[in-house]
């Protein structure tokens, strides 16, 4: 696994042993960041579900001007403070290291601080299915309010998830927009339904 473009291009990233954390490809990952590549510079990007961070520190790498990181599995975080301290990043991000719906659901939304996102992206475990309509259930309702104004949220699943999978064309505020399917994995973008739509 490595990062594809931006100031840490080529640079290798480790990730976790075993199969309960399951990395974005390479490919998928350019995919996902060609979508994105008028909005990602100076961008405040979540990533839920984190393991290695490789999505969050491809985003850090192509200009992001933050990066916060969801991550409760303790061999998913000690890779990603590895990775992070493998390209020398100190700054710019910050790590969460709880559940994504704790987070979601905590004081302030579970920031602890006032941040908004441009950018959100999710990546639960495939066959974890409610989280996918959780998360997305929170982030199109009663935690709205961490979405800036035109925030985008992706998230990442099993190709043709939306038949498969359950995902829906609507959580609460939030509407698909795209979907990209791409080997057998897919890309859902959602945005906030203008309103009276």
């Amino acid at each position: 696994m490595r990062i594809i473009a931006g100031e840490f291009r080529s640079r290798t990233l480790e990730s976790p042993a075993g199969l309960a954390t399951r990395p974005t490809s390479d490919r998928l990952r350019e995919t996902l960041f060609d979508v994105l590549a008028r909005r990602i510079a100076g961008a405040a990007f979540l990533d839920l579900y984190a393991g290695s961070g490789a999505v969050g520190l491809e985003a850090l790498s192509r200009g992001a001007g933050s990066v916060d990181f969801v991550e409760r599995a303790p061999a998913a975080l000690k890779v990603l403070r590895a990775n992070l301290t493998r390209l020398g990043l100190t700054e710019g991000f910050r790590i969460h290291s709880r559940s994504v719906g704790a987070f979601l659901r905590g004081p302030k939304a579970g920031l602890g601080c006032a941040a908004r996102f441009d950018l959100i992206f999710l990546d639960p475990p495939y066959d974890a299915a409610q989280e996918y309509g959780a998360t997305l259930g929170l982030l199109g309702g009663g935690s709205a309010k961490l979405l800036k104004e035109g925030a985008t949220v992706i998230a990442e699943h099993r190709k043709k998830a939306g038949r498969k999978q359950g995902l829906e064309g609507r959580y609460g505020l939030l509407e698909r927009t795209r979907l990209l399917e791409q080997g057998d994995s897919g890309l859902s973008f959602y945005a906030v339904r203008p309103a009276g739509a």
